[in-house]
């Protein structure tokens, strides 16, 4: 049993009325007059009431005992030496280790508003909301997957399978192989768009000029069908078509089919005086060099850089720091180095602008040399920025890295999360449909 002190600027009143409550078989003695500063709350009431009342004091109460005039509770007592706070400093903490969202419904039981939590813990709170939100759409997606024999009709249940097929390589075996289909395609692909800019490997066309060998055209167009008919499929069997079209990932694979079936209709379908125009000539090999965004395509198939991206999405703060504090570095060194290098003769620093490429490559420790300071200071700068740079890249670093690893532990908590919830459900449902069964 513990009593709560009573504060010292009522210690010359007279005697209290005092009611002694059992929360979870902890006796806690308390002062009437301190709980009727929040009348609305259960405690204020319980002070309120009168022991003769036993209707509303059931109401208030799991159990009482009239010969000790002790109020029964079934409730957590560490949320409950929290709450109480309340009554003495108007806020109240949560103690590490007690979860949040249940701390919320004890608040809710005893009746006190969610306005006196402290602004750490609100945010504390707020994130935990978040997560239960999260894990709340990742077990209707697990729900959604189970449900497949729910569908009513034919059709949407050939939509659901091949959504399933195209979108959740985990969900069977075939969905598995296309994922790996996929997954090859991209590397195929790309190693394909490198290995044909090699001159050796090149041919020469009726022109004279040199294109693509025909069999490195031929997987690659190969390639280009898969996946135009898995960027389809995928739409087709897609059950939001605007969310799918608006998706960042469905995008980047519309951008890299489209450059090929434009390259295609130029080269093919395009009359010869077309094609010797310059600037066609110059759109044609900008789109064949937009081909490179499919190796975003990669990101679909690798949790691993979907987090990353993530982890940059909230290191953004970070990274702005870091460019902050390289521009000031660059603008700063490039100044001082076109200054200090007006004296020498044979200075390579032509202007502040000229400048800033010398500065970025320094400072990122790069230095390619191809313009450097000649006189005495103008080495001591490079030497200062530099160090400046090394220290300025270094900074931000551990707070990504720091992101990365809590971002992606916290997925993985809350995929384990996700299905313990679907289990729980399958074992309440499988218990229902005993006690029907037996009934």
């Amino acid at each position: 049993m513990w009593t709560v002190p009573r504060p010292k600027y009522r210690s010359g009143l007279s005697d209290e009325e005092e009611i002694t409550v059992n929360i979870g078989g902890v006796r806690v003695v308390l002062f009437g007059d301190d709980l009727k500063r929040y009348p609305d709350s259960r405690l204020a009431e319980l002070a309120n009431c009168s022991t003769q009342n036993l209707d509303l004091i059931s109401s208030l109460c799991d159990d009482f005992d009239p010969g000790r005039k002790e109020f029964y509770f079934d409730r957590d007592p560490d949320s409950f030496k929290c709450i109480i706070d309340v009554y003495y400093f108007d806020e109240i903490h949560i103690k590490t280790g007690i979860c949040p969202i249940c701390f919320i419904k004890e608040m809710e039981f005893w009746k006190i508003d969610q306005s006196v939590l402290d602004e750490c813990c609100k945010s504390y709170l707020s994130e935990k909301e978040q997560e239960l939100k999260e894990i709340a759409s990742k077990v209707k997606v697990i729900l959604e997957d189970l449900d497949v024999d729910q569908c009513i009709t034919r059709t949407q249940r050939c939509q659901r399978f091949l959504w399933k097929l195209m979108e959740k390589p985990g969900s069977s075996l075939p969905a598995r192989i296309v994922a790996i289909a996929s997954f090859l395609s991209i590397l195929v692909s790309a190693v394909v768009m490198c290995v044909s800019t090699i001159p050796e490997l090149q041919v020469t066309n009726a022109e004279g000029k040199l294109v693509e060998h025909p069999t490195l055209e031929a997987i690659e167009t190969t390639c280009m069908m898969w996946f135009t008919a898995e960027f389809l499929l995928r739409l087709t069997s897609s059950p939001n078509k605007l969310r799918f079209v608006l998706s960042i990932m469905n995008i980047i694979d519309f951008m890299a089919i489209m450059p090929f079936y434009v390259v295609l209709s130029l080269t093919y379908l395009g009359t010869t005086s077309m094609m010797e125009l310059v600037n066609v000539q110059q759109a044609v090999q900008a789109l064949r060099i937009m081909r490179i965004a499919r190796i975003f395509k990669l990101a679909r198939h690798s949790s691993g850089l979907q987090t990353l991206t993530y982890a940059l999405k909230r290191s953004l703060k970070e990274l702005g720091l870091l460019l902050m504090y390289m521009g000031v570095g660059i603008f700063v060194f490039s100044a001082l180095a076109y200054t200090m290098e007006q004296s020498h003769p044979e200075t390579l620093f032509r202007s502040i602008p000229q400048s800033f490429w010398w500065a970025i490559i320094t400072m990122t420790t790069v230095g390619y040399g191809d313009i450097y300071p000649k006189t005495t200071l103008g080495k001591c700068n490079a030497a200062v920025s530099f160090l400046c740079g090394v220290i300025a890249i270094a900074l931000p670093i551990h707070p990504i890295i720091n992101n990365f690893v809590v971002f992606y532990n916290k997925q993985k908590v809350l995929e384990t999360a996700a299905k313990h919830e679907v289990e729980l459900m399958e074992l309440k449902s499988g218990r229902q449909a005993r006690r029907k069964s037996n009934e």
